[in-house]
């Protein structure tokens, strides 16, 4: 197989390759007669209920987003994708992919029994499994080594610690991508279709730009950096669960429009969303961050400060640093590595330290949290944090919640005056 093969309709395919060593696409997602036949066979299966995090990795192999997986891990792949971030057959892969049980649960599935895994939240029926293996697992181990702590205040460690006593093992069938394809129409897409939107806009190079926060001035000098080098930027924001306080997709959504349309030349940007859940793995999660991409096509994922982090557990730039500690051919996106971003008063616009020769007392970071901390305590952002038309969205959201809903944002232990002037 050539290494830029034609698509289905005749072009040229000069983007990055699938990951895995048969580098295509392996979305497990059933469609047609074979997917109404599934559900009809689900129904005599056991269920087992799984969590929001499970479902979307669950719905992110139906799409093809995790090739080359083809169903859950066992203990094999679950133990060296801990310990050297590759499965069993030396694929590389920084994060387990697993699904839990009760005891009771596992104990009623016979060796080699099929189940039907059924999203707890939404009693949708996200795929079918064939258990292949049933296995207990070292939760403290998982979390030392993908989170870096056993801290239950990590959201990531809270997530693992919470997980049923026995893990499933075994090949899935995909049969709903749930409430993402209607929920979020026009910008969920499946990593076939953004491969065919970068072809047909004659992209060959591509930065993905992940997103959980609406999109600053930073966000914004990182994507234009981007194009100033590449063809496009994919800006690709998370669609699952988030921790307490931060904005929902459906707000960011309208956050990226304004944007893009106000201030980004027409055609260099496309905005797309994905169903998973957040984990706050730092440099392990940005690893599969790139992963994924390469899945969907981008050539580049674009790395800044603390990305995929949380708190204080990680530096912040150990999810840049990360890159250059796996094997040269592990991925075929690489980093495109930005230093810490900030507005600068005297330069009269946003700059990294390796472009502003002026002191802190000139510069605003302009970070997601404190933007949301401000805005969430009825404070006025300074106007530099972003674009007036992003900020008349955020204070619509804000003014909309009712009390219970407001939740206290911290700081990494940095006051508003100090992340203001540092």
């Amino acid at each position: 197989m050539s290494a830029h093969p034609q698509n289905a309709s005749g072009m040229q395919d000069h983007l990055v390759r699938p990951h895995g060593k048969d580098r295509v696409l392996k979305p497990l997602l059933l469609e047609g007669a074979a997917l109404a036949a599934e559900i009809e066979r689900a129904k005599s299966l056991k269920q087992i209920l799984i969590t929001s995090r499970e479902t979307g990795d669950a719905i992110m192999m139906g799409i093809g987003g995790f090739t080359p997986l083809t169903g859950f891990m066992g203990h094999a792949d679950w133990e060296e994708v801990c310990t050297r971030m590759a499965m069993a057959n030396g694929t590389f892969w920084p994060i387990p992919v697993t699904v839990s049980a009760s005891k009771e649960d596992a104990v009623a599935i016979p060796d080699g029994g099929e189940v039907a895994l059924v999203d707890g939240e939404t009693g949708t029926l996200v795929a079918t499994m064939r258990v292949t293996e049933k296995y207990a697992i070292d939760k403290g181990l998982e979390c030392r080594e993908v989170f870096r702590t056993e801290d239950p205040a990590h959201p990531g460690v809270a997530m693992v610690l919470a997980q049923k006593d026995v893990n499933l093992g075994g090949p899935i069938k995909v049969l709903s991508e749930g409430i993402f394809p209607e929920q979020y129409k026009g910008i969920y897409f499946r990593p076939a279709e953004t491969r065919r939107m970068f072809i047909e806009r004659g992209w060959k190079t591509v930065a993905a730009l992940q997103l959980r926060n609406p999109m600053h001035r930073s966000h914004e000098y990182l994507a234009k950096i981007a194009l100033e080098t590449l063809d496009g930027v994919f800006i690709h924001q998370l669609l699952g669960h988030l921790k307490p306080g931060d904005i929902p997709a459906d707000v960011r959504v309208r956050c990226i429009d304004a944007l893009v349309k106000g201030y980004f030349v027409p055609g260099s940007v496309l905005q797309g969303g994905y169903p998973l859940d957040m984990r706050y793995a730092g440099p392990r999660e940005a690893l599969l961050h790139a992963l994924f991409r390469q899945n969907y096509g981008c050539s580049h994922l674009i790395v800044g400060r603390d990305h995929a982090g949380v708190g204080d557990f990680y530096k912040p730039f150990d999810a840049q640093e990360i890159f250059d500690k796996i094997p040269a051919d592990a991925l075929e996106t690489k980093p495109l590595k930005i230093d810490w971003t900030f507005y600068c008063r005297a330069c009269r616009g946003v700059a990294s330290t390796k472009t502003c020769p002026h002191g802190k007392e000139d510069r605003l970071i302009v970070s997601g949290t404190m933007l949301r901390k401000m805005l969430s305590e009825g404070k006025e952002p300074d106007p530099d944090f972003s674009r007036p038309e992003v900020l008349a969205i955020l204070k619509e959201y804000y003014a909309g919640l009712k009390e219970d809903e407001k939740v206290q944002i911290k700081l990494n232990g940095i006051s508003t005056g100090e992340a203001m002037n540092k």
